[in-house]
C-alpha cells in the first residue's frame, strides 16, 4: 500500500470488495486480504503437516507457526509469550475466565460492563456464579448515547474488586471508550485486573496494549482483514494470576502453554504476518480521516430527520469520539422489515438485531433485543460513492 492512502488501490487488495453487494456488514467480519487467501493455501498445498518434528517439512510449518504467533505479538507490541490465538475472541475469554478461577474468591467483586458483547460478559457471569462471588455492573445513565464513564467506575471500584471487564468500542455503538483512562482507574486497586473486548475496534485503528496498560486484550483477526481466528493478549504480570489449562509436563512460561489448548488453526496462523504486512503499512490516521467522511453521510442523513430516526451512540462523526459502525432505529417501524426493505430493492448488505449485545439493547438503550437496531458498519474499503447509494435507498424505504 502507497503511504497516502488510496481506497481503490485499497480495494484492489481484496478479491470480494465490490463484487455481487456492496458490503455494510464489515462488524460481523470484514473481507480478506487475497494475501491471506494465497498463504492459507499455499500452506495447505505445501506444509499441511504435524508441528514440532525433526524432518524438513514439519521444520517449515513449525517455522511458519512461530512466525504468525510473533506477528501477532509485534503487531499489539507485546512479547511473544504475552499472546495466544484461538479459534475465536469468545472462546478465549472462556479460557481466561477458567484460569482466573483461584484468583477470584468468594468475597471477590467483578464489575462487568453492560455495553459489552456477551462474549465478554458471559464467562465473567459464570465465573462469579462458580465462585460465588459479588457481580457489580457497570452501567450507563445516559439511554441513546452510553457511554462508559471513569467516574462511575471510580464509584464502584472497592478493595475486593478482583476483575473489570469492558469494551474498547461496543459492536453496535461504535464508541471509543479510552481504556487508557480505563486501565489507570483499575489500578489504583491493588490487585485489580482489566481485560478488553478490542473486536470492534482492532478495524479501525493500531493496536498498544503496553502504552494503553491494559491486562488482557483480545480481538478476532477475521474482523480486520484475515482469517477465522483471534488473539488474546496476558501481561507477564496478569499471568501470575493464572492458573494453567495446560499438560502438567508444559512450563506455564508463556501464555500458550497456560490457555492455548492448541487450538490455533497452523493454515489460519501461517497467515497472520500477510495482514500485519498490511496493517503496517496502513496510515492509520489517513484512514480515521476517510472513515470519518463515509460516517458523516450517514450520521448527517439520520440527524436532519430526528422525528424519524434515532442514532444511537454518538450522534457525531467526530472520528475521536467513534468509529464507523452506525446503528439507528426507524421510529414506529421494525428494524427487521427495513432491512428486508432495503435488500428487496437494492445490494446493499446491512444488518438489523443486537448482535449479541443483548444486555447492552434491552437494559441499557430500552429495545427489544430481537429486533435491535439497523446496524451499517463501515471500514477504509468502503467509498463515498456506497454510502451516498445507501442513504437514497434508505430514504425511499423510510418514505414509502
Amino acid at each position: 500500500m502507497a503511504a497516502t492512502f488510496d481506497v481503490n488501490a485499497v480495494r484492489q487488495q481484496f478479491p470480494a470488495v465490490g463484487k455481487k453487494q456492496v458490503y455494510f456488514d464489515n462488524a460481523g467480519g470484514s473481507q480478506v486480504l487475497k494475501s491471506v487467501v494465497d498463504s492459507v493455501s499455499n500452506y495447505l498445498l505445501s506444509s499441511n503437516v504435524q508441528l514440532g518434528a525433526s524432518y524438513e517439512i514439519a521444520r517449515q510449518s513449525t517455522k511458519l507457526f512461530d512466525e504468525g504467533c510473533n506477528a501477532v505479538a509485534k503487531y499489539v507490541n507485546a512479547s511473544p509469550e504475552e499472546v495466544v490465538i484461538g479459534p475465536s475472541t469468545t472462546q478465549l475469554f472462556r479460557n481466561l475466565s477458567l484460569s482466573l478461577y483461584e484468583y477470584v474468591t468468594p468475597d471477590s467483586e467483578i464489575i462487568i460492563s453492560k455495553l459489552d458483547h456477551e462474549a465478554n460478559i458471559a464467562s465473567w457471569v459464570q465465573l462469579a456464579e462458580w465462585r460465588k462471588c459479588k457481580i457489580v455492573w457497570w452501567d450507563s445513565p445516559n439511554r441513546h448515547n452510553p457511554q462508559l464513564d471513569t467516574e462511575i467506575l471510580k464509584k464502584l471500584l472497592t478493595p475486593k474488586t478482583r476483575l473489570v471487564t469492558c469494551t474498547h468500542t461496543s459492536n453496535i455503538l461504535g464508541t471509543i471508550n479510552d481504556v487508557k483512562a480505563i486501565a489507570a482507574t483499575v489500578h489504583t486497586i491493588p490487585g485489580a485486573l482489566l481485560c478488553v473486548d478490542a473486536v470492534a475496534y482492532a478495524p479501525h485503528r493500531a493496536v498498544d496494549v503496553r502504552d494503553w496498560g491494559v491486562d488482557f486484550y483480545s480481538f478476532s483477526w477475521y474482523k480486520v482483514y484475515g482469517p477465522h481466528i483471534a488473539s488474546l493478549y496476558a501481561s507477564k504480570e496478569a499471568q501470575k494470576s493464572m492458573i494453567t489449562l495446560g499438560h502438567f509436563f508444559k512450563s506455564n512460561d508463556s501464555l500458550e502453554n497456560l490457555l492455548g489448548l492448541a487450538a490455533a488453526n497452523y493454515e489460519l496462523t501461517a497467515s497472520i504476518p500477510e495482514v500485519c504486512k498490511y496493517l503496517q503499512d496502513v496510515p492509520w490516521d489517513q484512514i480515521a480521516v476517510h472513515e470519518e467522511k463515509l460516517q458523516k453521510i450517514l450520521i448527517d442523513y439520520l440527524n436532519s430527520k430526528p422525528d424519524v430516526y434515532q442514532v444511537w451512540g454518538q450522534p457525531v462523526a467526530d472520528k475521536e469520539k467513534r468509529v464507523p459502525v452506525i446503528s439507528f432505529t426507524v421510529k414506529g417501524k421494525s428494524s427487521k422489515n427495513i432491512v428486508d426493505a432495503i435488500e428487496a430493492k437494492s445490494d446493499f448488505a446491512c444488518r438489523w438485531g443486537a448482535f449479541y449485545s443483548n444486555r447492552l439493547c434491552e437494559e441499557v438503550m430500552g429495545l427489544d433485543p430481537v429486533d435491535g437496531v439497523v446496524r451499517v458498519s463501515l471500514v477504509h474499503y468502503n467509498t463515498e460513492d456506497e454510502i451516498k447509494g445507501y442513504v437514497k435507498v434508505l430514504d425511499e424505504v423510510v418514505s414509502s
